[in-house]
C-alpha cells in the first residue's frame, strides 16, 4: 500500500513538471485503486476489501492498455484461517469522448489468481478472465478520479463468477501534446486613390488611380463598383464628384477619398450687332411689354422697349402704322375685344406724350382673340398670344 501511495505521489510530481492532457496518444498514467472483492458463493469467501494499482499507456486518444495488480486478504466462511489473493495481469481499454471532462470506458483482460493456504479451493494459481465498464472525471488535465466494475470468470475446471468494484486516482503524464495554431494577429489593410488631373471642365477628363496592401477586394464608389485590388481608370463626371476607394480583408475595412472637381466653362458670348430699328418696326414686332391681370396701365420697368420704338418714330418723321392689342382665349371674345384695346390705346398714348409723335401716326387697335399666334392649349402657348405688336409702314 505505501509503494501504491509512492507512486501516486510520484505521478502528480511528474504531472506538474510535464505537459500532459488527458487520454493523449503516447500518454503513461498511474492509478491507485482501492474497493471490494466478492467472490462466487461456490467458493465459500467473504467479501473483503481491495487494494489495487495500475499501470497503463494510451496508444491513441481512444485505446490504452493497462497492467494491474490487485491484493485481497480474506477468509472462508465461518472461519478466521487468513487466505491472501493476488490478481495480476492486463486489459484492453477503449475511452468514449477523450478529450472531455468526464470519459467513460469498456475495459476487458486476462491474467491470473494466486492464493495462499487454499486447502478448500481448486488450485492455488488460476486463470482468469474479465470484462466490464469505467469512468474517469478528470478535474484537472493531469489529475482524475475513476470508477472501474469488473466481472471476472476463472477458466478452471467448473468457472467460478467474481465481481470486483473499486474507486481511485487516475494520473497521467507526458504523450502527446495536440497542436496549438498560432494566434493570428490582424492585419489591417490600406487603400489609397488619387485624381489627376483633380480640377476639370465639364466634359473633360480625370484618371482615377489607386493601390492597396493586405485586402482581399476593393470598390470604388460611386457607379464604379468592384475593381481590382491595384488599378487606374478614365471617368468623366458630369459634376464635382468624390470618389471613394473601399478595401477590405476578413478583420477590417479602410476607406480613401478623391475628388474631381468640375467647372462649368464660360459661356461662348457671340457679339451679335442690334438690328436696325427701321428693319424691326417696318413689320410686324413683338414688343416686350406686360401687363397686370385686368389691367392696361404700363409698368416702369417697359419704358426701356418703349424708348426703342420712340427713337424709330423720331429717326424716320415719315414711318406710320399700328399699335395692336391682343389676348388668349380666357373670358369672353367681347372682354378680350376691350382688354386688348384699352392695352394698345395705352402704348400708343404713352409713345406720343413721352416722345412727341403726332397721333396721326399711329393707331391702336384691339383684336382680341382673334389673332392667336401660338395654341391656346398650353399655357406658355396662352403667354404667347397675350401681345402688344407693332407694324409701321417705313417710307
Amino acid at each position: 500500500m505505501k509503494k501504491s501511495v509512492l507512486l501516486a505521489v510520484f505521478g502528480i510530481i511528474m504531472c506538474a513538471t510535464v505537459a500532459s492532457a488527458a487520454n493523449r496518444e503516447g500518454q503513461f498514467s498511474v492509478s491507485p485503486v482501492i474497493g471490494g472483492y466478492t467472490f462466487d458463493g461456490r467458493q465459500h469467501l467473504d467479501t473483503n476489501p481491495v487494494y489495487g494499482l495500475r499501470l497503463g499507456y494510451n496508444f491513441t486518444n481512444h485505446i490504452g492498455i493497462e497492467a494491474l495488480f490487485d491484493y485481497v486478504n480474506t477468509s472462508p466462511e465461518h472461519s478466521r484461517k487468513d487466505i491472501n489473493m493476488i490478481r495480476y495481469g492486463g486489459e484492453l481499454l477503449y475511452h468514449f469522448f477523450p478529450s472531455k471532462a468526464f470519459v467513460p470506458y469498456v475495459a476487458a483482460g486476462v491474467g491470473g489468481l494466486s492464493y495462499n493456504n487454499t486447502n478448500n479451493l481448486d488450485s492455488k494459481n488460476q486463470a482468469v478472465f474479465d470484462y466490464g465498464v469505467g469512468a474517469k472525471y478528470f478535474l484537472i488535465d493531469c489529475f482524475a478520479l475513476r470508477a472501474d466494475v469488473r466481472h471476472l470468470i476463472t477458466a478452471v475446471n467448473s468457472p467460478k463468477n467474481n465481481v470486483e468494484y473499486t474507486v481511485g486516482a487516475y494520473i497521467p503524464f507526458g504523450g502527446v501534446m495536440p497542436v496549438v495554431k498560432p494566434v493570428e494577429i490582424p492585419v489591417e489593410p490600406t487603400a489609397r486613390i488619387t485624381a489627376v488631373p483633380g480640377s476639370i471642365l465639364k466634359g473633360q477628363n480625370s484618371t482615377l488611380n489607386w493601390t492597396s496592401n493586405n485586402a482581399t477586394k476593393c470598390d470604388i464608389e460611386p457607379e464604379i463598383g468592384p475593381v481590382e485590388l491595384q488599378g487606374s481608370k478614365v471617368v468623366t463626371p458630369g459634376a464635382s464628384t468624390a470618389y471613394t476607394l473601399n478595401c477590405s480583408n476578413q478583420s477590417a475595412r479602410v476607406s480613401s477619398v478623391a475628388g474631381v472637381e468640375v467647372s462649368t466653362p464660360p459661356p461662348v458670348v457671340i457679339e451679335r450687332k442690334p438690328e436696325p430699328p427701321v428693319q424691326r418696326f417696318c413689320k410686324p414686332a413683338v414688343l416686350d411689354i406686360h401687363f397686370d391681370t385686368d389691367k392696361s396701365d404700363i409698368k416702369p420697368m417697359y419704358e426701356g422697349e418703349l424708348k426703342t420704338v420712340g427713337a424709330f418714330l423720331t429717326e424716320f418723321p415719315k414711318a406710320h402704322g399700328e399699335i395692336s392689342g391682343h389676348t388668349d382665349n380666357i373670358a369672353s371674345k367681347k372682354y378680350n375685344e376691350k382688354l386688348s384695346q384699352r392695352r394698345a390705346a395705352s402704348v400708343k398714348k404713352y409713345i406720343v406724350d413721352k416722345f412727341g409723335i403726332a397721333p396721326d401716326r399711329i393707331s391702336a387697335k384691339g383684336y382680341g382673340l382673334t389673332k392667336p399666334i401660338a395654341t391656346n392649349k398650353t399655357k406658355e402657348g396662352r403667354a404667347q398670344n397675350r401681345r402688344i405688336e407693332a407694324n409701321f409702314t417705313c417710307e
